[in-house]
């Protein structure tokens, strides 16, 4: 964490880190935050197993924004203030998408480590143009409107569904308004941009892949659930799908043994498509901020369950 962060937290009492230096699984929370006021998490399993057990647990505050890996239920049933550091992330995660999409359009992985591996073989990785082709954006929240926005300097025709239409967007960038199924038959570039929600897992599967053009190309850096893994191995596989990038998987650190991890026509990354020096230092200080409001009694402004604040068990002295 950047000095700002960490000496905001020093004002509020002792500062425990993490032992691991990895997201931590639920037993392993579990028993590091059984005797604190306050936690900052990742990526760290926080569900019922945890919160039940933390029993002065005050608040919970993502660095990030998704919260799927914390059980909103339960923390609101122990009066547990959930807080997260929405849009912070959003310029670095737009500009990863764009760079998955340019680096498997243009085969740049493999062309550098071919060249590494002193080889000369520009021919065999003649790539394709991002001009003039059709761009599907699956959700248009804040980073999907950003991809949106920086993309269309490309020269590209910009499709998107979303639960919410955003007209005056349209009309800006000349964005086409599309449901799902259209998207998909319709799109040579698809970028995946929407939570991980009980009606979005396994949003994309075998049945969404066959209505793709072959030749189709994936960029998934919202969450790995979203998109059915096995169908998209197999999809690489027979060539259906053109190529993928992912930088999100449905366990965290991935199942290495999984198909995706043994087909070619793929770029991976580890989830890193927030980590930007900048990103982080916002990240970093507004989960700072969330907990010290709520050990002072104040509410954060990024409160993710804001019916525990009508809790017994918290006493908040700003109005809500």
């Amino acid at each position: 964490m950047v000095d700002d962060a960490i000496e905001l937290l020093r004002r509020e009492g002792e500062v425990v880190g993490n032992p691991y230096g990895r997201a931590l699984s639920s037993n392993e929370l579990r028993e590091n935050l059984r005797e604190v006021d306050a936690a900052l998490l990742g990526n760290d399993v926080c569900d019922a197993n945890v919160l039940n057990a933390a029993s002065r647990l005050k608040v919970v505050s993502r660095h990030g924004i998704g919260i799927d890996s914390i059980d909103l239920k339960a923390a609101t049933e122990n009066g547990i203030v959930v807080a997260n550091t929405p849009r912070v992330n959003t310029t670095a995660v737009a500009e990863h998408a764009i760079a998955l999409m340019l680096a498997i359009l243009r085969k740049i992985p493999d062309a550098d480590l071919s060249l590494k591996s002193n080889r000369w073989e520009g021919l065999r990785f003649v790539g394709e143009e991002l001009a003039g082709k059709k761009l599907g954006i699956i959700g248009l929240g804040a980073i999907g409107k950003e991809v949106a926005k920086r993309v269309k300097a490309f020269g590209i025709d910009i499709l998107y569904t979303d639960n919410v239409r955003d007209t005056n967007l349209e009309s800006a960038l000349g964005l086409s308004f599309v449901p799902l199924y259209s998207l998909l038959r319709e799109s040579d570039v698809i970028s995946i941009h929407v939570p991980l929600l009980p009606d979005t897992k396994g949003l994309i599967g075998r049945k969404e892949i066959a209505l793709m053009k072959k030749g189709t190309y994936i960029v998934n850096t919202a969450r790995g659930g979203i998109v059915d893994s096995d169908a998209l191995a197999e999809a690489l596989r027979s060539g259906r799908i053109a190529g993928a990038a992912l930088d999100v998987f449905d366990t965290e650190p991935p199942d290495f043994s999984s198909p995706l991890f043994s087909v070619e026509r793929i770029i991976m990354t580890p989830h890193i498509g927030a980590y930007t020096v900048e990103a982080i230092r916002r990240m970093d200080c507004i989960a700072a901020e969330n907990i010290a409001k709520v050990l002072h009694g104040e509410i954060p402004e990024y409160v993710v369950n804001r019916e525990v604040l009508f809790s017994q068990k918290l006493r908040m002295k700003a109005s809500i």
